[in-house]
């Protein structure tokens, strides 16, 4: 992973993580012609590809199923757009965003108002060891697995798999976590009104697919492009903030903007993910300030080069990372299981 050391970083004129966010202000201003364009080309592809892959149903369910996996990063990109709304930041009439969030979240299976409370959280807490859980991936630290007893430890390796972090978690979080407004059962009805709406429009939405096309719809359409979105966006968030040289703290010593600038990567991916993710993979540029559109994300990496060099993670360095399990307290850095066993006996 290529990055730049903090004096580089803070050449000049900035000397800290405040400075640049203060700098980044100016970036947040959303575009609303440029908003409609881009929910355009994210939107209607996505309902084109969809209409094709159950069309082709007849054709070959091969073909179908082909399309409808393509189709799954279409998904992704309309959830990066949600994404924007729930941070105010897709376009400057916040109704108007708000509304095309809870839209696109009967697409993505995701109620907005719980995601974005969810979100919220997890930006005002990201990198904190002492306040994970709510929207993170959680991590141990050496010594906390090291106290851990051998059932615990075999619940946390299996966490920590790939099969469950990539395969089966996403498939729980978006098909059946997000059925129920958990963590927020007891805090207003907006949360339940949220869920059980989204609920609703699903609902109604397959029942008018299985109406006119019956159960192949679901199995060659529905569930595959849902399956693909919902593992990019796991991965995506998670080689966002997994990966060697990220940042932790304790609460006594966490600071917010550190956490965010030192602990969010720069994920460099070939120019068409990077379209169909919406920018995403500059997320130390969005945990500095989330209020940025991610059609401007370019251009800040453009006006200001030292940001284009931090943390960078290419793909095929981003594999590596599911490797990472434990964070080193001593050494302030992500460590694999054998890593952390044949530093410190950790088994």
């Amino acid at each position: 992973m290529a990055h730049l050391d903090h004096a580089e970083i803070f050449a000049e004129p900035e000397k800290t993580t405040r400075d640049w966010a203060q700098r980044l202000v100016r970036y947040r201003s959303p575009n609303g012609a440029r908003a409609v364009f881009e929910l355009g080309v994210s939107l209607i592809p996505f309902v084109a590809l969809w209409a094709l892959a159950w069309w082709s149903i007849s054709i070959s369910p091969f073909l179908a199923l082909g399309i409808s996996l393509l189709n799954g990063l279409f998904l992704v990109r309309l959830f990066a757009i949600q994404h924007d709304c729930g941070h105010g930041a897709f376009m400057a009439n916040s109704k108007v965003a708000n509304w095309i969030g809870r839209c696109i979240g009967v697409l993505t299976l995701t109620p907005y108002a719980i995601w974005r409370k969810t979100h919220a959280t997890h930006h005002s807490t990201s990198g904190n060891l002492d306040h994970q859980g709510m929207g993170d991936v959680v991590t141990k630290t050496v010594a906390e697995y090291a106290a851990l007893t051998p059932f615990q430890k075999f619940g946390y390796r299996l966490y920590r798999s790939p099969f469950v972090l990539f395969g089966l978690a996403p498939l729980y979080l978006f098909m059946l976590q997000n059925r129920l407004p958990i963590g927020f059962m007891k805090q207003g009805l907006s949360y339940w009104g949220s869920a059980m709406g989204t609920n609703l429009m699903v609902a109604i939405t397959i029942a008018i697919v299985v109406y006119f096309g019956g159960i192949w719809p679901l199995v060659y359409v529905f569930v595959p492009t849902v399956f693909v979105a919902s593992t990019v966006g796991v991965w995506l968030f998670f080689i966002q903030h997994q990966f060697e040289d990220t940042h932790f703290d304790r609460d006594t010593d966490w600071e917010i903007q550190d956490a965010a600038f030192h602990g969010s990567s720069h994920y460099k991916l070939p120019a068409v993910l990077n379209w169909l993710t919406a920018n995403i993979g500059i997320h130390h540029v969005h945990h500095l300030n989330c209020r940025i559109p991610f059609y401007r994300l370019t251009e800040v990496l453009k006006d200001h080069e030292p940001l284009s060099n931090m943390h960078t993670i290419t793909l095929a360095q981003s594999f590596k990372c599911a490797r990472l399990h434990l964070w080193d307290e001593e050494q302030r850095k992500l460590l694999s299981f054998a890593h952390a066993r044949a530093l410190y006996g950790t088994a």
